[in-house]
């Protein structure tokens, strides 16, 4: 195939069981604040004390720095969000609603300096992953940092009324998410191709959709979710994407790096491009955390599912 080598059926369907796993696993884990503390505070003690030094130690393909850094911040990510989700006096700050924000940038800029890295490095294996450095790298990275400036609305982030209290991102609409998509998946293939099948695939689906079809809105408590769960369990299991019978190659293919690194780019500069546009026609401050889509139907029907007759929920707010 264009972007792998042959999929086996077998691999096929655990592809899908991946997918749901995650799906499931995300959908536990928001709905209930117990389930949330196992698998983001009390399962990763365990595995850094017994299982990741052993795991993901040098040599092996979830050793690097990267994956490291990545399961931390993803973790990070997951705990913060749920100190915004269950303490109301603490949503109510609008410091506060910032650390969403800056915890995505700081994902996207890992992402973006890995890139930038492996496109200094030589074809080979390095850190137990086959990589084909060249330009699509430099595209990505490019990519990657107009995903990160195009980040807006932080000030407009609000804690559901259901009973799952998720915290919801009106401003966060499919025009940010695709682009994200197709540059994350972009990173994934350019710098562990080898993982690509479901660390870029599975793994980004298994948030795009609950964020159009379960819980609208709240597209970055599903991402940070599902990448925790996922990166956890690859630091444990390294070898189920590099080894085991399920495993599926990256065809490592230069027009497809290139291919993919440029629809990833045009994505972008497409999303940066109407970006401008509205700030230029509204006069609004994106980063200042201000709102630039409120006139969108998109955007209305995220806060319309939140609030009684499509009004925007009053935020809680507690004196300081």
């Amino acid at each position: 195939m264009f972007l792998f080598e042959s999929i086996p059926w077998y691999s096929g369907v655990m592809w899908c069981v991946v997918l749901a796993a995650l799906i499931g696993l995300n959908e536990v884990t928001r709905r209930w604040r117990a389930a949330g503390l196992a698998f983001f505070v009390a399962l990763p003690l365990v595995l850094t004390i017994f299982v990741w030094p052993q795991t993901a130690g040098a040599g092996s393909s979830t050793g690097t720095w990267f994956h490291w850094v990545k399961v931390y911040s993803a973790l990070a990510g997951c705990l913060g969000f749920m100190a915004l989700r269950y303490h109301p006096r603490l949503a109510a700050k609008r410091w506060a609603l910032a650390f969403p924000a800056a915890i995505l940038a700081l994902n996207i800029a890992e992402a973006v300096l890995r890139d930038f890295q492996v496109a200094g490095m030589t074809e080979g294996m390095h850190d137990g992953v086959y990589m084909v450095p060249g330009p699509w790298n430099v595209m990505n990275g490019v990519a990657g940092i107009l995903n990160l400036v195009t980040i807006c609305g932080w000030a407009g982030i609000m804690i559901s009324r259901s009973p799952s209290r998720d915290m919801v991102w009106p401003d966060m609409l499919w025009f940010w998410i695709i682009p994200y998509d197709l540059w994350n998946f972009a990173y994934v293939y350019n710098c562990v191709g080898d993982h690509a099948f479901y660390a870029g695939a599975a793994l980004l689906i298994s948030c795009t959709i609950p964020a159009f079809l379960l819980k609208r809105g709240a597209w970055l408590q599903h991402r940070a979710h599902t990448l925790a769960l996922w990166m956890m369990f690859t630091m444990a299991v390294p070898t189920f994407v590099t080894s085991s019978r399920f495993a599926v190659e990256a065809s490592h293919d230069t027009t497809a790096l290139f291919v993919v690194s440029a629809i990833s780019l045009l994505s972008n500069v497409a999303l940066a491009a109407y970006q401008v546009h509205r700030v230029v026609t509204t006069r609004r401050n994106p980063l200042t955390g201000t709102e630039l889509y409120p006139e969108l139907a998109a955007y209305q029907r995220v806060v319309a599912e939140e609030g009684a007759g499509g009004e925007r929920p009053v935020r809680e707010t507690v004196p300081a």
